[in-house]
């Protein structure tokens, strides 16, 4: 969690909780790390964390937008800001598709 905060402090992002959700609390038993964060003007960030030796292809895409939704009935909040942090390949329709469904994708994250 420190490199997550480290990582959004150096974008200027500031945040007053982080809560992690594990996979296993939504049903899923991917290798995803999941955060629900709060910054300090009250912006509520679903972070996803995605670390593989793969490629992130469009299926996974999918699978990631239904764990959004699973997290947003689980804590029972809809998300304004939902990032995804991922170090493997990206497919390019992948992203396209995130970017479309009001995703932001971060590529430097480790």
């Amino acid at each position: 969690m420190k490199e997550l905060t480290t990582y959004y402090t150096n974008k200027n992002i500031l945040f007053k909780e982080i809560k992690q959700v594990t996979p296993k609390e939504l049903d899923s038993r991917k290798k995803i790390d999941i955060y629900a964060a709060t910054t300090i003007d009250s912006k509520f960030y679903a972070i996803f964390i995605v670390d593989s030796k793969s490629r992130f292809i469009r299926k996974n895409a999918d699978d990631l937008m239904e764990l959004c939704e699973k997290l947003s009935t689980y804590l029972d909040h809809n998300f304004k800001k939902k990032e995804l942090l991922i170090s493997s390949p990206l497919c390019s329709k992948a992203k396209e598709y995130l970017k479309q469904n009001d995703w932001s994708v971060r590529v430097d994250f480790m």
